[in-house]
């Protein structure tokens, strides 16, 4: 088994994470990710349990093509528990499909930075087991060097969906504008004022 964790800040507030969330796919980073579907969600007290089923997939190297006959892709079930007092979303993802070749499960918590408490950390942990005798080790080296490319791609997916919701640039923009024309403001009215005392002293 092939073990795997991570801490990646998202300079987005656990509000807005917890939002954007649901709406991750489509997005430029995700072709790999082919359908979602939410099959249960209920709330027990203050959090909201939901399970979706999502279908992936991925590209093959020539000598695992073997051990996938048929169509690539594959299904994965996503389970969260978005809990709003605490501010923690905690996904639980595995595949279950193609389970006797390669088992990938994940554990994500998304809370509030402890650095910044406006941004998030996500803290992610992974394992990757194989029980196709003679390949494990290849498989499950294989499987984590995928994961870790499909980790990054998928934070790139997140923060593009981000952007797109809450566009912070945008609203950076408009606050140094308006910051710049408060101080033009301020010096005309300076130079104005300075103008009358001189014409009045005359």
């Amino acid at each position: 088994m092939k073990f795997y964790s991570s801490i990646s800040l998202i300079k987005f507030s656990w509000d807005q994470v917890a939002t954007a969330f649901w709406s991750r796919y489509p997005n430029p980073y995700s072709n790999h990710v082919l359908t979602e579907d939410t099959i249960h969600q209920v709330t027990s007290g203050h959090r909201l349990f939901s399970k979706r089923l999502l279908t992936k997939t991925n590209s093959m190297p020539r000598w695992g093509e073997r051990f996938v006959p048929g169509p690539r892709y594959v299904c994965v079930v996503e389970e969260s528990i978005v809990d709003p007092v605490s501010k923690t979303l905690t996904t639980y993802t595995r595949n279950i499909g193609y389970t006797t070749i390669m088992t990938v499960e994940e554990k994500c918590v998304y809370r509030p930075s402890v650095e910044n408490g406006d941004w998030t950390e996500c803290e992610r942990e992974a394992w990757i087991s194989s029980g196709v005798y003679g390949f494990a080790y290849a498989l499950q080296k294989f499987g984590l060097e995928r994961f870790k490319k499909n980790t990054a791609r998928s934070l790139k997916g997140f923060n593009h969906v981000l952007n797109m919701l809450f566009p912070q640039e945008l609203v950076q923009e408009k606050l140094q504008f308006h910051t710049k024309t408060e101080k033009l403001r301020n010096t005309a009215k300076a130079a104005k004022d300075l103008a009358a005392s001189v014409v009045a002293t005359n």
